[in-house]
C-alpha cells in the first residue's frame, strides 16, 4: 500500500508540476522588435489598405515578426493549434484588412480576460502590415 501511495503522490505532483508550466506559459510576453527600416515609413495615422501587399520585402520581415510575436498563440506558418483563430483563413484584400487593423488595435477580450493584447501598443504599424502581407502568402489547405 505504501509504494502504491508513493507513486500516486509522485505521479499527482508531475501532473501539478505540468499544469503549473502551463499556466506559466502563457503568462505575460514582452513583444519582440521588428526591423522595418528596409519599409516605406507609414507615418501615425493608420492605413486602411495594407500598403506593403505584395512587396516582397515586407513579406520577409512579415515572417520572421509573425515567428517572434504571434506563432505562440496562431501556431507556426500560421497552422493554428487552436489556441486562437488560425489566420490563414482570414480574407484577403481589404475586408480582410479591415479585420487585422481592428483586431491589433483593439486586441481581444472575452468575459473580461485579454486574449490577444492590443499589438499595435507594442509593434508599429509597419511591422504589423509586413505579418498581415506575409499571412497572405500562406495558403489555407496545407
Amino acid at each position: 500500500m505504501k509504494k502504491f501511495s508513493s507513486a500516486f503522490h509522485g505521479i499527482a505532483l508531475a501532473g501539478l508540476m505540468a499544469a503549473s508550466c502551463a499556466v506559466w506559459a502563457h503568462g505575460d510576453v514582452t513583444p519582440q522588435t521588428i526591423d522595418t527600416s528596409d519599409l516605406e515609413p507609414l507615418g501615425d495615422e493608420w492605413r486602411e489598405e495594407n500598403p506593403y501587399r505584395g512587396n516582397a520585402r515586407a513579406i520577409e520581415i512579415g515572417e520572421s515578426a509573425y515567428a517572434q510575436n504571434c506563432a505562440r498563440c496562431h501556431g507556426l506558418d500560421a497552422i493554428s493549434g487552436g489556441i486562437a483563430p488560425d489566420l490563414r483563413l482570414l480574407e484577403h484584400g481589404v475586408d480582410g484588412d479591415e479585420w487585422f487593423v481592428y483586431r491589433v488595435r483593439n486586441g481581444a477580450v472575452r468575459n473580461g480576460v485579454p486574449y490577444m493584447p492590443k499589438m499595435a501598443d507594442f509593434l508599429s504599424q509597419e511591422g504589423l502590415w509586413a505579418i498581415r502581407s506575409w499571412l497572405e502568402t500562406r495558403p489555407a489547405d496545407e
